[in-house]
């Protein structure tokens, strides 16, 4: 799949084509990536961040294959119909784990999963057989093509409104999910985690209103039984992790003595691409 998305990419550096060279891809300009041999491919230019570490995609994996998040897998193919046989990207897509199923709810679409982490980038490039993995940094600019995708996928992921209006192909979709003020709560007080940003809804329409109208918003809720271990496994996934040491955080969920209901609760909002910004 790599090979046939490879026409919808550019070069990070000079916005070229790319075009196949062995194990690698090399724009006109010589500019020249590497295609690792797990299967993704690094468009990475010059120093970025790291991204979640193996440690912290590990936990992500193991809890979205348990199901726990799936209802909001259900949610974005429950809004994703009118992408047809187009490209879905997916922006901070992590293991490829929500691209997957809406691509199971598209079977003419092709995906293609965006992260900085190359531990994540690993677990996508198997996500799915019509998906693709490329490791970036979105703060640069993604390396797609103009008017490239039908949809972009944006979970929990940085946004750029500008970037994802350039990418996106007339009357394309972006779909994005949020946390609710009230989402994973009784985690955030037992553990001291980081909270929602009370502004985050105000910041998302300012950073989307120019490019973008909001055609729906509709909110998700979904109850988790968690053990102990299941607890650590949630805060090991998220960025409360760089914040508080393991062992503090193994303390803490020591206290967790039984299986204790969490909820879940996400915002997901459909906006449609403007053609005058």
């Amino acid at each position: 799949m790599l090979a046939q998305l490879l026409p919808d990419l550019r070069c990070p550096v000079c916005a070229g084509p790319l075009a196949a060279a062995g194990r690698a891809v090399r724009c006109p300009r010589g500019h020249s990536f590497d295609v690792a041999r797990q299967g993704y491919l690094n468009l990475l230019a010059g120093r970025a961040p790291g991204g979640d570490d193996a440690a912290q995609v590990a936990a992500r994996a193991q809890l979205l294959d348990s199901g726990a998040f799936d209802f909001v897998s259900r949610a974005l193919a429950a809004h994703c119909a009118d992408a047809g046989d187009g490209l879905v990207v997916d922006l901070g897509g992590g293991t490829g784990h929500h691209l997957a199923a809406v691509l199971d709810a598209l079977p003419a679409a092709r995906g293609l999963a965006l992260d900085v982490s190359k531990a994540a980038a690993r677990r996508a490039a198997r996500a799915h057989p019509r998906a693709a993995s490329v490791v970036c940094d979105a703060w640069r600019g993604l390396p797609l093509g103009d008017g490239r995708a039908a949809l972009v996928l944006d979970v929990f992921a940085p946004r750029n409104g500008a970037e994802f209006h350039r990418v996106l192909c007339p009357g394309g979709a972006l779909l994005v999910v949020t946390p609710r003020a009230d989402h994973l709560a009784e985690l955030v007080s037992a553990f001291g985690l980081l909270t929602v940003d009370p502004d985050k809804d105000v910041r998302l329409s300012r950073t989307l209103d120019r490019w973008f109208r909001s055609e729906g918003s509709w909110e998700y809720a979904h109850e988790l039984t968690l053990s102990p271990a299941d607890a650590l496994t949630v805060v090991a996934m998220g960025p409360s992790a760089r914040h508080r040491s393991p062992a503090d955080l193994a303390a803490i969920a020591g206290t967790w003595a039984a299986p204790k209901t969490v909820t879940a609760a996400v915002r997901v909002g459909l906006y449609r691409r403007r053609e005058d910004p």
